[in-house]
């Protein structure tokens, strides 16, 4: 069942939502590993085609087809430009001038940018208070979870790669609301089409400016990196990414960026041998705080629990069919 910003989400979407955070926060994992070999613009480039070439292979092996050449590229192409080669290339930027910390907290103003933008372009997911303290409470969360380290630093052209990573959560912000217009669409056809527009910008500008090949051949590890990071990272995690769009609606969907952090916390934890603070602990109260007030269970929670005429109190402590 859909829902938008006036609905709370039901179990199948909070599991997509819960899933694609986890994929994604798995990604910085891979991204260290190949960093360390190639330039940003390569893996970035590496990361688009080779996610394109295997969902193409998906989509040859199934019952969907890509639209031939012409017009009817076009929304693929603004969602390439919008959910990949934009903010990969503002982030990939802004992060050698940021502490990773800070380009956390900044990515995760994107349901901010959701809210707003889907509220002017929208007309069933429009501005709530509730939708607004929960954007600004999960981001609070993740400014806690990844302390205040993050915010030291004035190296020159810090306040321009600040900006950089704002504009990226904004384009990820906008992908999530142009993504609607291909509701209906199979997620296979809609992955493949972004990846394939993403790759055909993304391949030669990496070639022109990183040339790879002067670096040589990388080793097992670095290509064992890549497939982590295009397949699962990417094909994978953008199948989950528009079935959720469809399902929840632009404004839940982005709420994926304030779960990121958190994520990519715990993963640390548990293959890095990271220590977990209090002060995490507290920013991932929080941010699940955040998205209790977002989704609008928590006001309903309340409003129940003091016998609120709109909605009194059930006979059964029995949830409903569908939601948790």
């Amino acid at each position: 069942m859909a829902s938008g910003p006036g609905r709370t989400m039901g179990r199948v979407e909070w599991g997509l939502l819960l899933g694609l955070s986890i994929i994604w926060g798995g990604s910085f994992l891979f991204n260290e590993v190949l960093l360390e070999t190639w330039d940003p613009l390569t893996v970035v480039a590496g990361r688009v085609v080779l996610a394109a070439v295997a969902l193409l292979v998906v989509i040859r092996a199934s019952d969907h087809a890509m639209p031939p050449p012409g017009p009817a590229w076009s929304p693929y192409l603004v969602l390439g430009m919008l959910n990949n080669v934009v903010p990969y290339i503002l982030i990939v930027w802004g992060q050698t001038r940021l502490e990773s910390g800070l380009a956390a907290i900044l990515n995760a103003t994107t349901p901010l940018f959701a809210i707003v933008v889907a509220h002017l372009a929208t007309r069933d997911e429009r501005l709530l208070p509730r939708t607004v303290a929960g954007g600004l409470v999960g981001l609070a969360g993740v400014a806690i979870l990844v302390g205040p380290g993050a915010l030291t630093g004035g190296a020159a052209g810090v306040a321009l790669a600040q900006v950089a990573i704002l504009g990226a959560s904004l384009s990820y912000a906008c992908a999530g609301v142009f993504g609607r217009r291909l509701r209906g669409t199979a997620p296979l056809v809609i992955a493949t089409g972004q990846m394939t527009a993403s790759s055909l910008f993304m391949l030669p500008l990496a070639l022109l400016a990183d040339r790879p090949w002067e670096r040589g051949l990388p080793g097992p590890g670095t290509w064992a990196a890549l497939f982590g990071l295009a397949i699962p990272c990417t094909a994978v995690a953008y199948l989950i990414y528009f079935r959720l769009l469809a399902r929840a609606g632009a404004t839940n969907t982005v709420l994926v960026t304030v779960l990121i952090p958190v994520s990519a916390t715990v993963l640390g934890v548990a293959f890095l041998g990271e220590s977990l603070a209090g002060r995490q602990l507290a920013g991932m109260a929080l941010i699940g705080l955040g998205l209790l007030t977002t989704d609008g269970r928590l006001g309903t929670m309340l409003r129940r629990r003091i016998g609120h005429p709109d909605h009194p109190r059930p006979a059964a402590a029995i949830p409903p069919e569908g939601r948790i």
